[in-house]
């Protein structure tokens, strides 16, 4: 099953995500379906970038967001 979540990058202390399809099962730095966005939380405000589109073209194939994920679509 594939999953919309967060892959997590930056530097220490200074975390900026991904929002990525992956495998459900796969781990969180693995290998990508594709990427669909980003999203950093430490800048003021925080910034959300996802391509709308391709994000429901995914939900609309089956993919699962996770909770964050949706509410981070939601504020988008």
């Amino acid at each position: 099953m594939l999953k919309i979540k967060l892959a997590r990058t930056g530097k220490k202390n200074q975390p900026s995500f991904r929002i990525v399809v992956q495998e459900a099962r796969s781990k969180v730095d693995g290998k990508n379906v594709e990427i669909l966005g980003n999203y950093m939380p430490l800048s003021q405000p925080a910034v959300v970038k996802i391509d709308k589109k391709r994000y429901q073209e995914w939900v609309n194939k089956g993919a699962q967001p996770t909770e964050t994920v949706r509410q981070l679509f939601r504020k988008a």
